[in-house]
């Protein structure tokens, strides 16, 4: 049984039964891909349709079970995000986390673009920064961003294409019950074109579209870091 939020439950099971029934078993019997059906839908578990304000597509989970954890962008594996010389360790390991990171820094004017190395990262005074990964998600969270990857599963990279693509009736029909509230997409690097193409309704939404964060000339996106900015997104409440 699919359990979400419930504000989310009608849409999700309405999405779900869009796969086809073949994909359905496999999803439903299969114990080898990661998230596991219990898990591959807890982004819609922890952030309620009413606050959802984007949608941050990403493409599919890491391909570490540890990692993948149900939402895009966030690394499971990944426990402090800084140490004594700059970034921890497991962040450096991720590429597309790595710039991430550095992007708010220079945003937050912490970080010089033209600096970005590990000892400029270990000067920044970090005592109101988040300092692990779960902070990350829940300030996403906080500002009402869901935290999707296009497909929800993965099992080798080799069938990423093959998930993406049985995946697509469920985020077409996820969108299309969407597509009258007032909620963003955000999409980094190639998977814009594949929802562009697959799911024309995604046309409806107002979007914001940008390189990929495995790029390191996202770090120096002055458009990526004026959309972000504003969600303090590295900020602590405490």
């Amino acid at each position: 049984m699919i359990t979400v939020h419930p504000s989310w439950q009608n849409i999700i099971e309405r999405s779900y039964n869009k796969l086809s029934k073949e994909y359905r078993e496999f999803l439903e019997n299969d114990t080898e891909y990661f998230p596991s059906y219990d898990n591959f839908l807890n982004a819609f578990k922890t952030l309620p349709l009413g606050n959802t304000k984007y949608i941050l597509f990403g493409q599919d989970p890491y391909p570490r079970e540890q990692s993948a954890i149900g939402y895009a962008f966030i690394d499971g594996d990944v426990k402090e995000i800084f140490s004594e010389n700059g970034l921890s360790k497991k962040v450096n390991r991720a590429t597309s986390l790595r710039n991430f990171f550095k992007m708010l820094l220079v945003a937050e004017e912490s970080l010089d673009e033209k600096d970005c190395s590990k000892e400029a990262i270990a000067k920044i005074d970090k005592s109101r920064l988040i300092t692990n990964i779960m902070q990350l998600k829940d300030n996403f969270e906080k500002n009402g961003v869901l935290l999707l990857n296009t497909s929800l599963i993965f099992t080798n990279k080799k069938s990423t294409s093959i998930h993406v693509k049985n995946f697509l009736p469920f985020i077409n029909e996820l969108l299309l019950n969407l597509q009258d509230r007032d909620v963003e997409l955000i999409m980094l690097g190639n998977i814009s074109k594949v929802i562009r193409k697959k799911i024309p309704c995604s046309n409806n939404f107002k979007t914001f579209e940008a390189m990929h964060p495995y790029n390191i000339q996202f770090i120096k996106d002055s458009s990526v870091r004026s959309f972000f900015k504003p969600m303090n997104l590295l900020w602590s409440d405490t």
